[in-house]
């Protein structure tokens, strides 16, 4: 990509599952948020999800630890 480029929109529409749990602040570091998915701590829209790096989309529902969250930006 050249400097200035945008990424293309599906890059910039999703965020990884591991980063939107350290932005949220629902887990403290990187390690800890692989760990959690990992292990089967997460769920995405209802369903358990150990692939840390799954694209989370506007709308999607992300649970861990009690706390509900929407992916919204």
């Amino acid at each position: 990509m050249t400097q200035g480029a945008r990424p293309p929109r599906e890059e910039r529409d999703t965020i990884d599952l591991q980063d939107f749990l350290k932005l949220r602040g629902m887990v403290e570091t990187g390690g800890e948020a692989k760990f959690r998915v990992q292990g089967g701590e997460v769920r995405v829209n209802g369903e358990i999800e150990t692939r840390r790096r799954k694209k989370l989309r506007r709308g999607d529902v992300v649970e861990y630890a009690g706390e509900r969250v929407r992916v919204d930006w």
